[in-house]
């Protein structure tokens, strides 16, 4: 492998494959070949179709080592942040070409580009960010999937795809206890808030203006009318509310405000926000998101100030459980 010769100025010699001496199961799941690297002697295992789970995994792997009586190496060409960690956690050997070098065996590991750096610049699934701030507002810890499906009204498909972009991304990790699935991590809610903002969009798409008289059934207030709900900056002149489809108003909209006294501002956000509310407001911490690139100083203590009560408000509710 050149790779490790570029990277590390290691030797590979290749050698024979082996199959005679191999079980079949493991014959048919893999190709394998014996090497050595800077003369220590080794097998290279490459997989024959995707990656199976690294539990069976590991096991194969002692099986092919027992039988060879060298280290196995997974040779992959690509490989997920969570399969990464499970590896890593059970000290499995494996190459990523080009990225990624992992050989316990011989002291060695060395992360050029793992494929879960590409997840920064994938946008997070809606679903995905209402997991996790639902989850910040659990207080981190564990949490059960149903329950958070429950809370946000989420199919077992929806939670099982938010939870698992998250895990890709490093943010959570996650964990199957029986039938339960479980997600977890070390970090606080202000840390994890903090270490996942650069993942998680903006909830608002788009605002428009209408007619206050246009305005039908209860909306939440969103902006500066909900963050002077939250904090002491006075409300704005020109009232502001989310909503999850801006349908009803598009023919009779406007892209501009006009008119404080007959006009309010309404944003067409990426998710329900209703979902995550208590009030009459949006939730505290998408609100936080949709402002995080205002650089108005007032706006930015009046932001701080808010969330400085929701790390509070967290930390009391979990002391009381």
């Amino acid at each position: 492998m050149e790779y490790l010769n570029q990277v590390l100025g290691i030797r590979v010699v290749y050698q024979n494959e082996v199959t005679s001496s191999m079980p079949n199961y493991i014959c048919d799941r893999y190709r394998i070949q014996e090497v050595t690297l800077d003369g220590r002697a080794a097998v290279f295992i490459y997989p024959k179709d995707e990656l199976e789970a690294v539990n069976a995994v590991k096991k194969h792997l002692e099986r092919i080592t027992d039988i060879t009586g060298t280290p196995a190496v997974l040779i992959l060409k690509h490989l997920t942040y969570r399969q990464k960690e499970y590896l890593l956690r059970d000290h499995i050997p494996f190459v990523v070409e080009g990225r990624q070098i992992y050989l316990p065996f011989m002291a060695l590991y060395l992360q050029e580009r793992a494929d879960a750096e590409k997840q920064e610049h994938t946008d997070i699934l809606p679903s995905a960010q209402l997991l996790l701030l639902c989850y910040i507002y659990h207080g981190c810890g564990e949490m059960l999937t149903s329950e958070a499906a429950q809370r946000l009204g989420f199919t077992a498909t929806s939670i099982s795809r938010a939870s698992r972009q998250l895990e890709e991304m490093g943010l959570i990790k996650t964990e199957k206890r029986g039938i339960q699935k479980i997600i977890y991590s070390e970090q606080t809610p202000e840390q994890m808030f903090s270490i996942s903002k650069k993942y998680m969009s903006n909830p608002v798409k788009r605002t428009i203006y209408v007619s206050k008289a246009d305005l039908h059934g209860e909306l939440l207030l969103s902006g500066y009318s909900a963050l002077s709900e939250y904090s002491k900056i006075n409300p704005p002149a020109a009232e502001c509310f989310a909503a999850e489809s801006i349908a009803a108003w598009e023919k009779t909209s406007t892209n501009k405000l006009f008119s404080t006294d007959d006009q309010c501002a309404v944003e067409l956000w990426r998710y329900d926000p209703r979902k995550l509310s208590q009030g009459k407001c949006v939730d505290h911490l998408s609100l936080a998101l949709t402002l995080l690139r205002d650089k108005d100083e007032r706006i930015e203590e009046a932001v701080e100030e808010m969330l400085a009560g929701v790390w509070e408000d967290i930390k009391a509710q979990k002391y009381a459980r």
